[in-house]
């Protein structure tokens, strides 16, 4: 068997571009070819492409390479085999995807392109958790079984961070009777427990009304959250629902006394702190990226800047993206929020740039992933860079394709793309919309 010979004009084009590896292997992924052929490149492919083990590539990954590198694979020392087709012309938007090169650079889309189910379009019917949400008649008698019940809560929990908002709807009205039923029969730190429980399930039903736009019953949700967790006298339960009653007041565009709120709810909970267990310091720096981001609503970058600090503070604090009391809290997610702040306060460029530091294969949720993607989508059409815009969209949906097809906000921003794109890409646009079931 003949000595690998080692690729040495690889590996020179990626050092030149100061790609690592695994960037140079997301690249691939989320390459056009990447997206569409859901090319799973990593660290070792790179590896064994650069030392010669494989000289010559399947087709998938040769025409992600050039769309990436903008050069044909022959012209990057790989070797053709016998039957293998050289691929030599580089289209115009071929070379312009080199652009997109640099946002992968901190590995920004490593996690982007897997196997996902077929999801179908999502419909949700928010009847059934309208009848329930004002439904003020005595429960039930019956038996309260509190361990299913916190079961059920961790699984809608579960669910509406996996981006499955249609399950998670339709199990919500059943799972609030259950728990205002426990509330009121039990009695004692069965109780306390209900009404956690309460406070944690009418937290994913406000959470889903506001992707819904529905701001009436999101309020009616986020406060009945509020209210239980008072009743259980947890401070961590009532610092969580803090979030969701902000997170509703700015979505009735009361953007000043949102970030009043939750600059006071961390307060409260700042000075109880002496030695802050994860679940503290999450709640905690969550209050103050959600603080934050009223702030930018209200155009006021000091106090915006001054709380995302402080939460990045928080963030250092805590040392790693977990999911700690269902908060997704950490160092990237603080990034995260960079972005998006970035973009509400009408910098994209420098949205793009925070985007570039993510590691997005940290943040422990779907859903978190998703939002981030669909702000770096934002972000590169306020840019007029259609191309990378759609192409971020996509990744999106591929990782959690309810955010995308079952929310308005995101069918908006594919109409946007649409109706400001360039020729060279409006009809990889127009079929993308079309399959979404989106029309201008």
């Amino acid at each position: 068997m003949a000595e690998a010979t080692p690729n040495v004009l690889l590996r020179k084009w990626r050092e030149e571009h100061e790609l690592s590896r695994a960037d140079f292997a997301q690249s691939i992924n989320l390459s056009k070819s990447g997206l569409r052929h859901r090319l799973t490149c990593d660290e070792e492919r790179v590896r064994r492409w650069e030392i010669g083990e494989v000289k010559w590539p399947r087709e998938p990954y040769r025409l992600a390479i050039t769309e990436v590198t903008g050069k044909s694979p022959e012209d990057l020392g790989f070797v053709p085999n016998r039957r293998g087709p050289k691929i030599t012309h580089v289209e115009e938007g071929d070379v312009r995807r080199r652009e997109f090169v640099g946002l992968t650079g901190a590995a920004l889309f490593s996690a982007v392109v897997s196997t996902v189910e077929d999801i179908p379009k999502v419909g949700t019917d928010l009847e059934p958790l309208a009848s329930v949400l004002v439904d003020y008649a005595a429960p039930a008698d019956g038996p309260i079984d509190l361990a299913a019940l916190s079961a059920a809560v961790v699984a809608a929990k579960q669910n509406y961070q996996a981006c499955q908002y249609a399950k998670v709807t339709a199990a919500l009205p059943g799972l609030l009777r259950t728990a205002r039923a426990a509330c009121s029969r039990l009695t004692g730190d069965d109780q306390l427990r209900a009404y956690v429980l309460s406070a944690e399930a009418h937290h994913v039903a406000a959470s889903i009304l506001l992707k819904q736009e529905d701001k009436g019953l999101a309020w009616l949700a986020a406060d009945r959250s509020v209210q239980a967790a008072y009743a259980s006298q947890s401070p961590l339960m009532i610092g969580s629902s803090s979030r969701i009653i902000t997170h509703a007041l700015m979505d009735g565009g009361h953007h000043r006394a949102a970030t009043d709120a939750t600059r006071a709810a961390a307060v409260r909970m700042h000075a109880d702190m002496r030695d802050p267990t994860d679940d503290e310091l999450s709640i905690y720096g969550s209050l103050l990226l959600r603080g934050s981001i009223a702030a930018a609503h209200s155009g006021d970058r000091h106090n915006s800047a001054e709380l995302l600090d402080e939460a990045a503070d928080a963030g250092d604090r805590l040392g790693h993206d977990g999911n700690h009391m269902w908060t997704a809290f950490g160092p990237n997610n603080v990034l995260c929020h960079r972005v998006n702040i970035a973009l509400r306060l009408g910098d994209a460029g420098t949205a793009i740039d925070y985007a570039r530091q993510v590691q997005i294969d940290q943040l422990p949720i779907n859903e978190r992933k998703a939002t981030l993607l669909l702000d770096t989508s934002t972000a590169f059409l306020q840019c007029g860079k259609h191309e990378q815009a759609l192409h971020v969209l996509c990744a999106a949906e591929q990782i959690a394709p309810e955010e995308v097809t079952g929310r308005a906000a995101a069918h908006r921003l594919i109409r946007d793309i649409l109706a400001t794109a360039p020729i060279s890409v409006r009809r990889e646009a127009r079929e993308y919309a079309a399959s979404l079931g989106v029309h201008a």
